[in-house]
C-alpha cells in the first residue's frame, strides 16, 4: 500500500486509506497475479500426474502398476461420496473434479489479475495523457503478458525442481520424499 500511495503522490493523485487499498486495482492485480500461477501450477500438476511419469521420483506414481487412484470408483462401497453413487455425468464430473476446480480458479484469477491491472494501468495511461484500457484491452497488453509469464515461469521451476530432486535427495519425515534408505532408483511412495 504505501509503495502504490508513493506512485500516486508523484502523478498528483490522493493517496489511499488501507480500506481503500484493499478494493484497489492495485490489490487486486498484485494478489490475483500470484493466485493465478499457484492455481496454473496445481491444475497442470494434477492433470499431467495423470499420464507422466518420472524413475526415481517421489511424486510419480510407479511406472508400470496401476494404483488406487487408477480404480474405478465403487458406487456400492458404504462410504462412497454421492456423485459415484449417482453415477453418469456426475460421476464424469466428479472423476476430474479437483482439475476442474483449479483450472476454474486459474480463470478467475487471471481475470481479476487483469480487471485490476486495467484499473492502475488506466490511471498512469491518463496521468501520461492516453486513453484508458478496459480489462480486455488490458488482457492484450505486454505488460500483462509478462507479469503473468514471470510468476508461472517460477511456479514451473519449483515443480521441476521437487520432482527432480526427489529423485536424489531425502527428507527424513516429509510425504514428499522417499524413506532415506530407499533406492535412488524406486518411483512412488
Amino acid at each position: 500500500m504505501l509503495e502504490y500511495n508513493d506512485e500516486l503522490k508523484e502523478m498528483g493523485l490522493a493517496e489511499l486509506t488501507a480500506r481503500q487499498y484493499l478494493t484497489s486495482g492495485h490489490f487486486l492485480e498484485a494478489t490475483f497475479e500470484n493466485w493465478e500461477s499457484e492455481f496454473l501450477q496445481m491444475a497442470l500438476y494434477v492433470m499431467l500426474t495423470v499420464w507422466l511419469r518420472q524413475k526415481g521420483s517421489s511424486e510419480s506414481k510407479k511406472l508400470y502398476e496401476e494404483e488406487d487412484v487408477d480404480a474405478e470408483p465403487d458406487p456400492t462401497k458404504k462410504d462412497a461420496p454421492w456423485p459415484v453413487k449417482r453415477g453418469g455425468w456426475v460421476l464424469t464430473l466428479y472423476k476430474a473434479s479437483l482439475s476442474i476446480a483449479f483450472t476454474l480458479m486459474f480463470f478467475a484469477s487471471v481475470w481479476l489479475h487483469a480487471k485490476g491491472g486495467a484499473e492502475v494501468y488506466s490511471i498512469e495511461q491518463i496521468h501520461q495523457g492516453k486513453s484508458a484500457v478496459t480489462t480486455w484491452g488490458y488482457l492484450g497488453t505486454s505488460r500483462f503478458w509478462f507479469e503473468s509469464l514471470q510468476n508461472w515461469q517460477s511456479e514451473f521451476l519449483s515443480i521441476v525442481s521437487i520432482v527432480g530432486l526427489s529423485i536424489f535427495l531425502r527428507q527424513q519425515g516429509s510425504p514428499e520424499s522417499k524413506p532415506v534408505d530407499a533406492a535412488n532408483s524406486e518411483t512412488g511412495k
